[in-house]
């Protein structure tokens, strides 16, 4: 079984879903890091800008304050685990890629600042995370449609991104795809997302099959609550640590390339116990 990677959560906000506020100081975000890594952790991905339905985008300048004096003690600290950069802004990458960042996590796909293209050019070893996202982050899950399909809608959106890339010379062993769980969807739209996950995994480019690693972001999401709850009275994030880890398992079972969690040491613990049973 191929290694499955895990990318811990380390939200330097102070208003996201489920830890916003828990890691806003600096001493706060390094001890978390330092939790993750001692867990096992293989990536670190750091945000500054809550994303969560209905928030509101900060500037560049604020996101910058937030994020760079984490990367910075955090390369310090851990100089040989890598870090991915949640940002969708050309100032607050190209910042941390000036640190040392291996992972670029764009919940736009370069939709919002096309210029990173720029930057994957510039510093040729960097990943990059093409997320599909319906609206924005303020409007996303204002009755998300998807009339042809989400399964196909997204895939859809996947060959025009990866085109882009192709067009300016981005090696497809760089491009990481991420379906978007949450982003723009219904409780029944991530489900087909999760019961179709490996239709995700290779993409027909021009009359050519590409195969690409795939991420998924699910983690004490809220359809996880809305399932096990109601739609009307969902099961708060505190309470969604189980039903995570066994989506999770499904998805250690389907061979997703990165898991993005918040709860690291029980996903690691996951993934050995499967490849255990299945090698």
């Amino acid at each position: 079984m191929k290694k499955i990677e895990v990318m811990g959560i380390l939200n330097v906000t102070p208003d996201s879903f489920y830890d916003g506020g828990k890691y806003f100081s600096l001493d706060e975000a390094v001890k978390h890091a330092q939790k993750m890594v001692s867990e096992g952790v293989d990536i670190i991905d750091i945000g500054g800008e809550s994303t969560r339905p209905n928030s509101e985008p900060i500037s560049a300048e604020e996101e910058i304050s937030r994020v760079i004096p984490v990367i910075k003690e955090i390369k310090k600290i851990f100089p040989n685990i890598p870090i991915s950069i949640d940002s969708y802004k050309y100032e607050v990458i190209k910042q941390a890629l000036e640190l040392g960042v291996e992972i670029i996590n764009d919940i736009y796909a370069l939709r919002a600042s096309p210029q990173v293209v720029e930057l994957l050019k510039t510093y040729p070893n960097t990943k990059v995370v093409l997320m599909h996202m319906k609206g924005t982050p303020k409007t996303m899950q204002i009755n998300p449609q998807y009339p042809y399909g989400v399964v196909d809608e997204i895939k859809d959106f996947f060959v025009e991104r990866v085109k882009f890339l192709f067009e300016n010379n981005i090696d497809p062993q760089r491009i990481i795809l991420d379906p978007g769980i949450g982003f723009g969807k219904t409780t029944q739209h991530n489900i087909e997302i999760l019961k179709n996950i490996d239709e995700f995994k290779t993409l027909n480019i021009d009359g050519q099959n590409y195969t690409f690693k795939l991420l998924i972001g699910l983690s004490r999401k809220s359809f996880i609550g809305r399932i096990l709850g109601t739609e009307e009275n969902p099961i708060p994030p505190q309470q969604r640590y189980e039903g995570t880890i066994v989506l999770h398992t499904y998805c250690i079972l389907k061979q997703v390339d990165i898991l993005r969690v918040h709860d690291v040491e029980p996903t690691k613990q996951a993934i050995k116990l499967i490849q255990n049973l299945i090698n």
